[in-house]
């Protein structure tokens, strides 16, 4: 059962906060990179996602004690209304840093699926379905290229956790701010290891080109 969800968006130090949770004792955590290693679970999110299928979500999250990044931030009311006793974080970042991370690495996938479509039923072609569905083409509505307006919907969708979460169970959180407001939020000791930083956008890009042939710009900054 879920006892902790981050409704902050993707290349928002998910990862990072991933294996800090798991160092803390909220583990197992379910982040994107489950759904991308198992056709159970893409198959589950296809259904969600595409299909429109309403889901039990205590199967889905099955086995997990946390929930962080994809389909967990843009479906977090659902997620929160079926663990109503879970504490909520909000990662945040800067916003022009967020776009470029993102710009570099995720969308890239979308770019390159767009231009180069993969063979239908392939594990590249249902992500991204799945992701084109909730993300480029659901949350900014094919517009994610203009700057401007991606921006907007990250900030919006802030906004909208803020607004929609009780003040008393929600950690609007940078992962730069390391261990003490975490564990404090949590009511754990801080550990004496430093805090993780995990997945940094050089560390993404190599995924993608690795699990789906994707090498990103040649210049992406990290």
């Amino acid at each position: 059962m879920l006892k902790l969800i981050n409704a902050g968006l993707g290349r928002t130090g998910t990862t990072s906060l991933k294996v800090a949770l798991e160092r803390l004792g909220f583990g197992p955590c379910y982040h994107m990179f489950d759904i991308v290693g198992s056709e159970e679970r893409l198959k589950q999110w296809e259904e969600i996602v595409c299909e429109g299928r309403r889901p039990d979500w205590g199967a889905v999250f099955d086995g997990y004690t946390s929930a962080v990044d994809g389909p967990c931030a843009i479906y977090y009311r659902e997620v929160m209304a079926a663990f109503p006793d879970a504490k909520m974080i909000l990662t945040v970042r800067d916003a022009e840093r967020w776009y470029q991370s993102t710009y570099d690495t995720l969308y890239q996938f979308a770019v390159k699926s767009e231009e180069n479509p993969p063979p239908a039923d392939s594990r590249q072609s249902r992500m991204y379905r799945v992701t084109n569905t909730m993300t480029w083409s659901g949350l900014f509505n094919g517009r994610f290229s203009d700057k401007e307006y991606a921006i907007e919907v990250f900030h919006a969708h802030n906004r909208e956790v803020i607004r929609d979460v009780d003040p008393d169970n929600l950690l609007v959180y940078d992962v730069r701010q390391g261990w003490e407001p975490l564990c404090a939020y949590l009511g754990v000791d801080v550990p004496a290891a430093d805090f993780p930083h995990a997945n940094d956008s050089e560390s993404m890009r190599a995924f993608l080109r690795k699990g789906f042939g994707v090498a990103g710009p040649a210049a992406a900054g990290g």
